[in-house]
């Protein structure tokens, strides 16, 4: 019998105003065991600047049309195939490729389901209330002076996250206000946002109002310096490069904390906090990464331990997998980071105990725990891409110092004035009460302030 051929690979295209772009590189995309798992267009730097221009040519539609495309673009992505990819084909491309569990891409249909429609609907509620949407005014005195909302430019970049499917919700808040919108994907995750734009297209977006490019890091440079406003996603090195340029919007670590104050029955709430530091196999930026108690941290850090240690070590695709995966090497070089970093702390869940060798190349990882001596230690500011989870003990005489730069903040506590002085500092970005873990996202409302308060200003205007 002849020998049946292997099926190709998928491969993931550039998508530019003209439709889809098959430039001549690509690269492979690994799974989490280290084989090629889809291919990916790679855009050379030159077409980044012919590509803006297009886009900067094409109407704007009205933002009544452009909000129901949105919610429209929701419904399908969580529902519909689309470039010959099902909702199932996805949630495996996603889970195999940056090793986290299956249920997080399912519940990113899901998130995208409603969530777009919501994101759409709340972007004028991002406007203040003194601020008009457009000129002529209605619901005002003709001829009255006023202010109007407008953008702050016509083009927005995105370099996109490959940790979590969620940030892409975001910038459909753009597309929301008017804006057009480039994306160049994380090469750990071109599936998401290649499936959104797909979403959008199909739903009826002109396809100059959202591209998706491909490239190495100088195709990310050449997008961030064509376009008017720029979102980038990164860690401590991207949030250096970028600080103080006014036109980009540096989303790096989150650096999310629990507070445990005393005379709380913390036992009430160990599945929030244990939520709160695993969900999304603990890659996102919201995955509680400290942990403060006042008085002796050892009995909840020890109860949290015990539940952490149970958690089971599955391929990304298995149904039940809740740890994320990584090639078996990387899983190697992360425990001998870990342990350099917790080099001064007491483990309960060490370093020898992260990596869990799946057999195939790849491994699970583990949880980490360590007890912190000094609430000060920058160690509790270190992440890692995996539930990692440093206990510190919290003293009043220390104040929000140590609870300060967080993106989320859990406090565990009948202090209303601690709570107050929480939700006044402008490091605090989210503050949570303890029914629901620091992962929770509720479309619409802001995750690191509104989107808008970076895109749009208000412009006077004397008739």
């Amino acid at each position: 019998m002849p020998a049946t051929s292997a099926p190709a690979r998928r491969t993931v295209h550039a998508l530019v105003p003209a439709g889809s772009y098959a430039p001549h590189r690509r690269e492979a995309v690994p799974d989490v065991a280290g084989r090629p798992f889809a291919d990916l267009s790679m855009v050379p730097r030159l077409a980044v600047a012919r590509t803006v221009e297009a886009m900067r040519r094409a109407e704007a539609p009205a933002p009544e049309e452009t909000r129901k495309v949105i919610g429209a673009a929701g419904r399908l992505f969580a529902t519909a195939t689309l470039d010959g990819e099902s909702p199932a084909d996805y949630c495996h491309a996603v889970a195999r490729t940056t090793g986290l569990p299956l249920a997080t891409p399912r519940a990113a249909l899901r998130l995208f389901e409603t969530g777009a429609a919501a994101i759409a609907d709340g972007a004028d509620g991002q406007r203040p209330t003194a601020v008009a949407a457009r000129y002529p005014w209605t619901g005002r005195a003709a001829g009255a002076p006023g202010a109007v909302w407008t953008r702050r430019g016509d083009v927005l970049a995105v370099l996109a996250p490959g940790n979590h499917p969620g940030p892409h919700l975001e910038w459909l808040t753009a597309l929301a206000l008017g804006y057009r919108v480039a994306v160049r994907p994380s090469r750990r995750d071109p599936f998401t946002p290649a499936r959104l734009v797909h979403a959008l297209r199909a739903a009826g977006l002109d396809p100059a109002h959202c591209v998706l490019l491909p490239g190495g890091h100088e195709v990310g440079d050449a997008l961030v310096a064509a376009a008017d406003r720029s979102v980038v996603f990164g860690g401590d090195d991207v949030v250096r490069r970028y600080r103080g340029e006014a036109s980009v919007f540096v989303q790096g670590p989150g650096r999310s904390k629990i507070l445990v104050t005393e005379g709380t029955d913390w036992t009430r709430h160990l599945d929030v906090i244990e939520e709160s530091v695993t969900s999304g196999g603990g890659l996102g930026c919201v995955n509680a990464t400290a942990l403060l108690v006042e008085g002796d941290p050892r009995p909840v850090a020890q109860a949290l331990a015990a539940r952490l240690a149970r958690l089971p070590a599955l391929p990304p695709e298995a149904p039940d997998a809740v740890l994320p995966v990584a090639p078996l090497a990387r899983a190697h070089a992360l425990r001998e980071h870990l342990a350099r970093r917790a080099a001064d702390t007491e483990a309960l869940l060490g370093a020898d105990g992260l990596v869990a060798d799946l057999g195939d190349g790849s491994a699970a990882l583990r949880p980490a725990l360590h007890l912190v001596a000094d609430p000060q230690d920058p160690v509790l500011g270190a992440e890692m891409p995996f539930p990692c989870v440093w206990v510190a003990p919290w003293n009043r005489r220390d104040g929000l110092g140590p609870l300060r730069h967080s993106l989320a903040l859990m406090t565990l506590t009948d202090d209303t004035e601690l709570v107050s002085r929480a939700l006044a500092d402008p490091t605090i970005r989210n503050v949570f009460l303890g029914t629901r873990p620091t992962s929770t996202y509720v479309p619409g409302l802001p995750h690191d302030g509104h989107l808008a308060e970076f895109l749009m200003t208000a412009t006077t205007v004397v008739p």
